[in-house]
């Protein structure tokens, strides 16, 4: 397993909490609601929501990745 250095530990965790508050917002946003309204009502389209949310979740994924020292092809056996 590899290790990252301290402040680039510090970077990744940054990270992490920023995108967390934006998984968190995202989900707030109660995209599904919308789907019940006209078109013409909607805020914001539901399913670049559900993209957006998506999107997010994968980049918090890598760097949760990137935090625990492992690269690709590195798995527990």
């Amino acid at each position: 397993m590899m290790s990252t250095p301290s402040g680039e530990n510090e970077s990744l965790r940054e990270l992490e909490i920023e995108i967390e508050a934006e998984v968190t917002l995202v989900e707030s946003s109660h995209a599904e609601e919308a789907v019940n309204l006209s078109v013409t009502e909607w805020l914001f389209d539901p399913t670049e929501v559900e993209r957006e949310e998506i999107g997010l979740r994968g980049l918090l994924d890598a760097v949760e990745v990137l935090e625990d020292g492992s690269g690709p092809g590195d798995h527990a056996a």
